[in-house]
């Protein structure tokens, strides 16, 4: 296959994961002129993971301007996704922020610093204008923010880096990875055998059960955060009038209880109502595979009140719900790093999702030996 690496020849990259991370690396692998096979264990964006649905939110508030302008580079890519393919993957619908201890006058300052369109107003203006929520204290509302279709994104990615060459496997389960000679090779857990020049693992939630089966040295090991893998809970509540006319704003409110993230639900719903969950509010489990799918009666019970308190254009008895995972570091932040030939992509955290095509860029850039985002880097 044509093309070269930032080191002047093209490579086979083996990508274990058809998740965003995985889906979008392999696109921007494969778009460069790489031989890719991805290896996904179920199918690609699987309930089993972290990118399955049609509802995730692409925000801009973020108090960092690092991440703020992440998102507006991510967006661009985003567009011309969907410029390229037909695909509607992102629904705009705008954002709202609110609560004491979500800080919204200091959301707006940073989103002023990077130059993206908000407005910061009163409780009552944002009743006024969003009488299907409430609030009780100051709101920024930032127009350009919108829900992302995960496994439409997904589906699009990976039809494009199959269009470029890339092969991908399903039902393949990476169980080892072994240097053979100046690559590697990957065996599934019932003796298939994949051989490439480099791995790229975007396993997700599934990482912290790989990286004992990666081929690294102690030292490379210790240098990878902690990752924290929650089982967390979404709910489903009907719009009391039927869907809206106009898209309602996908919302977080954090207070002194809790922080909540709200968006209209689309295929997830069924187009008839809007997806509420607690942010980490879910159990820590120590990998995937030890998720049970079971919800926390705990935990619908203080969304369930929440949304009683904030959302008066919804029913609040919940009419589905099921589980998601999240992967956290300690500081939030992702890992995208190269250690001796494997590339590590962890960009959860539990806001990674809107970042998707751009970590697929990054993680393509540090596999072929381009460049490393330093935030991203292990510790030295």
């Amino acid at each position: 296959m044509a093309g070269s690496t930032g080191r002047g020849r093209a490579s086979h990259h083996v990508v274990i994961g058809a998740g965003l991370a995985g889906a979008a690396t392999a696109w921007q692998l494969a778009s460069r002129g790489h031989a890719v096979t991805v290896l996904e264990r179920d199918r690609p964006a699987s309930m089993l993971g972290s990118s399955h649905g049609s509802a995730r939110i692409l925000r801009y508030a973020y108090d960092d301007p690092f991440y703020v302008r992440l998102v507006r580079d991510a967006r661009v890519l985003w567009d011309r996704l969907e410029r390229t393919t037909g695909a509607r993957l992102v629904t705009p619908t705008g954002s709202v922020d609110s609560g004491l201890v979500r800080r919204p006058a200091e959301l707006a300052r940073v989103l002023e610093r990077v130059g993206i369109e908000h407005e910061l107003m009163s409780a009552r203006a944002a009743r006024d204008r969003w009488p299907e929520m409430a609030f009780e204290s100051d709101v920024l509302f930032h127009p350009a923010a919108g829900v992302i279709d995960a496994e439409t994104a997904v589906r699009t990615m990976l039809d494009l880096a199959v269009a470029h060459g890339a092969v991908v496997h399903e039902g393949w389960t990476a169980a080892r990875v072994e240097r053979v000679g100046a690559g590697f090779a990957v065996t599934s857990d019932d003796g298939r055998r994949v051989d490439g020049d480099s791995v790229v693992v975007g396993a997700g939630a599934w990482l912290p059960d790989l990286l004992g089966a990666l081929p690294l040295p102690r030292a490379a090991l210790d240098r990878i955060p902690p990752l924290r893998v929650r089982q967390e809970q979404v709910f489903h509540f009907a719009y009391m009038d039927g869907p809206p006319a106009r898209p309602v704003p996908t919302s977080i409110h954090m207070d002194e209880r809790m922080q909540v993230y709200a968006l209209p639900g689309g295929r997830d719903a069924d187009h008839r109502g809007h997806k509420v969950a607690e942010f980490d509010g879910g159990r820590v489990i120590p990998s995937a595979a030890h998720q049970d799918g079971v919800v926390d009666p705990a935990n619908r019970a203080r969304v369930v009140d929440w949304v009683r308190r904030n959302l008066p254009g919804v029913e609040p008895v919940p009419y589905a719900e099921a589980t998601c995972l999240f992967t956290s570091t300690p500081t939030e932040d992702f890992v995208i790093d190269r250690v001796d030939g494997i590339t590590l992509v962890s960009p959860c955290s539990g806001h990674g999702a809107k970042f998707a095509p751009l970590i697929g860029s990054l993680a393509a850039d540090a596999a072929t030996g381009e460049r490393v985002e330093p935030r991203f880097a292990l510790a030295p």
